[in-house]
């Protein structure tokens, strides 16, 4: 299987393409997609930058019988993450999971298109939608269900039984405690711990975490099919 990854940025991602190919050899990784187009022709880290996310058609195409897959890598902006996502599935792209091999998948329900990283704890009865990424030393807790197009970042504690809504960002450090529900395309600022629920389009911080303002976005949810 050949899969492309959108958004040349982070040198971690090319010690996930290593972890990943140990693991499972059969996966190659042709070069990267950005749509900085100063970018296009160059080489991150020894991998090919190949152009933006118009080249999609093709690279399917092109590849035959060969099965093609697409991974989102933006993570900084969900509604960026969001609308690439949907440009890559209009164009005829696949979104497949890219999931560091260390963690532990069994009695849990994943999405496709999801980038997860390296020491990212995921406790049993554990739901996740498609479009997501999760980032290194993550814990998220039992029978905690995550929705499309969410962005976890390290180190943040989402305790069990929680609801995650579609769009949603979780800054770095952010607490969320036991059942707690935090509604579509909600931003949670680092270090933020959430005591009770979140509203659609909130933007909480502090703890107690408390409403500062209404995330204006014009979307509904965050599914990509």
């Amino acid at each position: 299987m050949k899969v492309y990854l959108l958004g040349a940025a982070n040198p971690e991602t090319i010690r996930m393409i290593m972890a990943v190919q140990r693991s499972v050899p059969n996966i190659e990784f042709p070069g990267f997609l950005d749509n900085d187009p100063t970018k296009k022709n160059t080489e991150f880290y020894g991998y090919p930058i190949l152009g933006g996310i118009d080249l999609v058609p093709e690279l399917v195409n092109k590849s035959k019988s060969d099965e093609v897959g697409f991974v989102n890598l933006i993570t900084g902006n969900m509604i960026a993450r969001y609308e690439t996502s949907k440009a890559i599935v209009a164009a005829g792209g696949r979104l497949v999971n890219f999931i560091h091999p260390s963690v532990e998948l069994s009695m849990s329900r994943w999405g496709t298109g999801n980038y997860i990283q390296e020491g990212v704890i995921v406790q049993a009865g554990v739901t996740v939608g498609d479009n997501c990424s999760i980032h290194m030393g993550a814990l998220i807790g039992h029978e905690t269900i995550i929705g499309n197009t969410v962005f976890i970042a390290h180190a943040v504690s989402v305790s069990g039984c929680c609801e995650i809504g579609d769009g949603t960002f979780i800054g770095t450090n952010a607490t969320l405690l036991p059942r707690i529900k935090v509604g579509k395309w909600a931003v949670i600022g680092a270090g933020a711990v959430v005591n009770r629920d979140v509203p659609d389009y909130a933007v909480v911080v502090g703890n107690p975490a408390r409403v500062i303002k209404r995330n204006e976005v014009q979307y509904s949810d965050g599914r990509v099919y």
